[in-house]
C-alpha cells in the first residue's frame, strides 16, 4: 500500500468513526475542505462511492462498510503497537481515554489522577463523561468505569472504590404535609425526580432490595436528567423525591437539608470497578493508573 493510500484510508475511517467531516477534520488536524477533497480522491482512485453524505449526515455505503470491516481491525493493530513501541521510553507516556460517569469521574477519578498526572507529564487522560454504558472497544477508549454488575464477563476489571449504598432522600420543603412512603408502591404517589441515561432508553428505574426480596420501581415526576449532580440540587431545592448514591446524600442528611425514606428498602451495588479489554493489560500508562485508582480497604 502506497503512503498516499495509507493517510487516505486512516482519513476516511475518522470520518467513518465520527459520522461527521467536521468533527473528523478536527481530530486529524486538518481543514474540513482538505479533508474532503482526500476521500473525493480515494473514492476516485478505488472508482467506488465510501460515503453517502446529507446536510445532516454522513454514513459509509456499502462498499465503505466492506472496506471498514476489512482494514479498520489492521489500523487498529498497528495503531496498538504503535502505542506500544512510545510507552518503551523510561517514564510512561501516552494518552489514556476513559469513559465513566459523572459520579465516577467526580468522586474517584479526579480526585486520584488529578494528584497523579503532575507526577508524570507525558501522562495525558482523556475522561469522557457518559452515563450509559459504553462499548469501549468500538468506541476507541482504553477503558472504562461502572459498577461491578454491569461490566462484560470478557473485560478484566479493578475495583476501585467501596461497594456502593443507594438512599431515596427529599428535602423537608417537599416532604412537608405529605405523607411519607412506607413501601415501594407509595413512590407512585409521589413527585419523583427522574434519571434516563441515553435520550434513546427510558427511565432508570429505582431498584430497591430489602431481605432477600428486589424490585425495580418505575416512578414519575416533572424532571428528568441524565447525571445524578442535577438529580441532588433538584431534591435540595424541593423538586420531589430522589434516588442517589449515599456518599453524596450524606453531607445534606447530616445538614437536615435531606432525609431519608425506605431507608430499609435501600441496596448495595458492587463497588466501582475500572475495566478494559485483555489486551491492553500490558501498556504501562494504563497499568499505572489502574494501580493508582486501585481500592485498597
Amino acid at each position: 500500500m502506497s503512503g498516499e493510500n495509507f493517510r487516505d484510508i486512516l482519513a476516511f475511517l475518522a470520518v467513518a468513526r465520527e459520522r461527521s467531516f467536521t468533527r473528523a477534520a478536527a481530530q486529524l488536524g486538518v481543514s474540513q475542505s482538505a479533508l474532503s477533497h482526500t476521500i473525493r480522491a480515494l473514492e476516485a482512485r478505488l472508482g467506488l462511492r465510501l460515503l453517502t453524505r446529507t446536510t445532516r449526515s454522513v454514513s459509509p455505503t456499502e462498499a465503505g462498510e466492506r472496506l471498514i470491516q476489512s482494514v479498520a481491525p489492521r489500523f487498529e493493530a498497528i495503531t496498538d503497537e504503535l502505542a506500544a513501541f512510545e510507552e518503551l521510553r523510561d517514564k510512561p507516556a501516552g494518552t489514556v481515554r476513559i469513559t465513566a460517569s459523572d459520579f465516577a469521574a467526580n468522586t474517584i477519578l479526579w480526585p486520584k489522577l488529578s494528584k497523579l498526572q503532575p507526577k508524570y507529564p507525558d501522562v495525558k487522560i482523556e475522561i469522557a463523561i457518559e452515563p450509559a454504558l459504553t462499548d469501549i472497544v468500538a468506541e476507541r477508549f482504553d477503558a472504562g468505569v461502572r459498577f461491578g454488575d454491569q461490566i462484560a464477563k470478557d473485560m478484566t476489571a479493578v475495583r476501585i472504590s467501596p461497594d456502593i449504598r443507594m438512599v431515596i432522600v427529599g428535602a423537608p420543603s417537599y416532604l412537608e404535609g405529605r405523607p411519607r412512603p412506607k413501601t415501594p408502591s407509595d413512590l407512585t404517589e409521589h413527585e419523583c425526580i427522574n434519571m434516563r441515561f441515553s435520550m434513546r432508553g427510558g427511565m432508570y428505574a429505582w431498584e430497591l432490595s430489602k431481605g432477600g426480596r428486589n424490585l425495580q420501581v418505575r416512578v414519575e415526576g416533572s424532571w428528568t436528567f441524565n447525571c445524578i449532580y442535577p438529580v441532588v440540587e433538584a431534591a435540595l431545592a424541593g423538586f420531589g423525591l430522589a434516588y442517589m448514591p449515599e456518599v453524596l446524600a450524606r453531607p445534606h442528611l447530616k445538614s437536615g437539608r435531606l432525609q431519608a425514606v425506605l431507608k430499609d428498602w435501600s441496596p448495595t451495588f458492587p463497588g466501582l470497578h475500572i475495566f478494559f479489554a485483555s489486551r491492553r493489560q500490558s501498556s504501562p500508562v494504563l497499568s499505572l493508573i489502574v494501580e493508582e485508582l486501585r481500592y485498597r480497604h
